[in-house]
């Protein structure tokens, strides 16, 4: 870890200063020009794309991994920077750890500077780009024989990881929110009953999907993000591969990239084992569930007041996908259910346009003239822009759709002797109904397939 210099207090320092410094500590040099651009996306890390030069001019390309300051998780960093080296020593390819430190002067939180890398990590381009062809052929295999190695990394360096029960653990993230789910007390009691196989403890990444590795056409060249890293078992990976929500809108099962056979092939190519497929699903059932809980959970910073933010706000309405998801893995989607039409408008005095064509007029321009006019260095602000057209779609969509859909779902937990989806919830947990009863899967799947169709309609398509 360098060892970063003292400034006066009075001294405000930028975070381009901040970083300068600490590569300059790194290299040995005076570390010039520092510009950094932050990439969009990262809910919960700042990540900025770092360029310097040195004292010849020569240029200087880093990566810097932050906590947004304020919300700092000093161990959680010192964790990820040991993961990434004993990862490195195991054969995994890793961006170089060149300084990790629980604070320096301008940076203002916990950090991780590393090298920067060169490759794709946009899922759909990864999906269909021509010149990823030739590497799609035995792509999921080649993830499949990376998380062979990942798991097969030594564990001695890394005691900071924890190694607590990833159910017990997901299940008290989802007690805290006091956000009772009839979708995901189905799932949690499935997981239940249906306990996986155990296996020997691994390294688990803990968030290995599209997004999370850089990728050439001649391969894969580093597997990024180790912020969710834990000891455990090692088919944990596996499936969250396989979660819905990593295929990006692409129809294959495993990252919309291949089969599940493929990623299991490559896997035992590299570790000599080959979990079974019923293993396969009850880790994909969890994953599906995790992201469920952890996308409501990320909603939670801004809802509650911590951090006021238009994406985690958005990820809210997003919830209602990992829902759908789940109880279609379960096999417990009840897909004859029709969401009523909606009610006849209410009468006004005002003029039109109404409030429903003002919210889908200015959606379309946000998202259709201004956002495309946005140039390369603007990206954060097409990213935001994206946004806010579709929070006003489902604005929009909301109120077109009107009270007939909560009071069919109304009228159905009534039918089952319950008065709301949370009393629905508590009954499922205490096993007073069933979550194979078919009025239960029925009134589930209208409440999930209802708030997904004002979210995100396409994604029922």
């Amino acid at each position: 870890m360098a060892v970063m210099p003292e400034s006066p207090a009075s001294e405000t320092i930028t975070l381009a200063v901040g970083v300068g410094t600490v590569l300059g500590a790194v290299t040995g040099h005076t570390i010039t020009d520092v510009d950094l651009r932050q990439f969009t996306g990262g809910a919960s890390k700042q990540v900025y794309a770092v360029n310097a030069r040195d004292p010849a001019g020569a240029p200087v390309r880093a990566v810097l991994r932050r906590d947004p300051p304020g919300h700092g998780d000093p161990a959680r960093m010192r964790a990820e920077a040991a993961c990434l080296r004993a990862a490195a020593v195991a054969g995994v390819p890793v961006p170089a750890v060149l300084a990790t430190g629980d604070t320096a002067p301008g940076i203002d939180a916990p950090y991780l500077l590393m090298d920067m890398i060169e490759g794709e990590s946009i899922p759909r381009k990864l999906q269909r780009n021509p010149e990823f062809e030739p590497l799609r052929t035995h792509l999921t295999g080649d993830l499949g024989r990376v998380l062979g190695l990942i798991h097969r990394t030594a564990l001695d360096t890394l005691s900071l990881l924890d190694d607590h029960d990833p159910l017990d653990a997901i299940e008290q993230i989802y007690r805290d929110l006091d956000d009772p789910r009839p979708a995901v007390e189905m799932g949690l009691r499935w997981l239940r009953d249906h306990p996986p196989v155990r296996r020997p403890t691994a390294l688990v990444h803990g968030d290995f999907r599209l997004g999370n590795f850089l990728i050439a056409p001649d391969g894969i060249r580093a597997v990024l993000d180790w912020e969710l890293a834990h000891l455990g078992n090692p088919v944990e990976d596996l499936g969250w591969l396989c979660v819905r929500a990593w295929r990006f809108g692409a129809p294959a099962p495993v990252g919309g990239l291949g089969t599940r056979d493929e990623l299991l092939d490559g896997y035992e190519r590299s570790t000599g084992t080959r979990p079974t497929a019923e293993e396969l699903r009850w880790w994909e059932v969890f994953g599906t569930l995790k992201w469920l809980v952890l996308s409501r959970f990320q909603a939670q910073r801004h809802l509650g007041g911590s951090e006021r933010s238009l994406e985690l706000a958005a990820i809210g309405r997003r919830v209602c996908e990992s829902e759908y998801d789940l109880l279609a893995v379960l096999g417990l989607l009840d897909e004859s259910v029709c969401v009523p039409a909606p009610s006849d408008p209410a009468p006004t005095v005002h003029d039109r346009p109404g409030i429903t064509e003002i919210l889908d007029l200015v959606g379309e321009t946000l998202g259709e003239e201004i956002g495309p006019t946005l140039t390369a260095d603007q990206q954060r602000q097409r990213f935001l822009m994206r946004i806010c057209a579709n929070l006003l779609g489902t604005a929009a969509r909301e109120l077109r759709a009107g009270t007939a859909p909560a009071d069919e779902v109304g009228r159905l937990l009534g039918a089952v002797g319950c008065t709301s989806e949370a009393d629905l919830a508590a009954r499922l947990r205490d096993g007073s109904l069933s979550y194979s009863d078919n009025d239960v899967r029925h009134v589930v799947s209208l409440a999930v397939i209802s708030r997904l169709e004002v979210a995100n309609p396409r994604y029922l398509g």
